[in-house]
C-alpha cells in the first residue's frame, strides 16, 4: 500500500503542475499587459473613460486600440447599457 502511494502522488503532482502549466500560458495571452494600462489611464479619451467605467477594461482597451490604429473607433456606435432610459 505504502508502495503505491509513494508511486501516485509524485505522479498526480506532476501531473497537476503540466496541467496548471498550460492553464498559466493561456491566461498570459488573455491578461491585460501592464503596460497598457498605464498607456490607457495617460492618453485615454472621455469615451474609453465612460468605457472603462461601464463596460470594463477589455472594452476600453478595444476603443483606444482602435483609436491608435487610424480612428475607426470613432465609426463604433457606443454600446448601450440597460436602464438608462434611451
Amino acid at each position: 500500500m505504502t508502495a503505491w502511494l509513494v508511486l501516485v502522488v509524485p505522479l498526480l503532482i506532476m501531473f497537476f503542475a503540466l496541467f496548471m502549466e498550460r492553464v498559466e500560458a493561456r491566461l498570459r495571452h488573455v491578461a491585460v499587459q501592464e503596460n497598457e494600462v498605464e498607456e490607457f489611464l495617460e492618453q485615454a479619451r472621455p469615451d474609453e473613460v465612460r468605457a472603462l467605467y461601464g463596460h470594463g477594461i477589455g472594452r476600453a482597451l478595444e476603443l483606444f486600440r482602435l483609436r491608435r490604429l487610424g480612428g475607426r473607433a470613432a465609426r463604433l456606435r457606443p454600446r448601450r447599457t440597460r436602464g438608462n432610459g434611451s
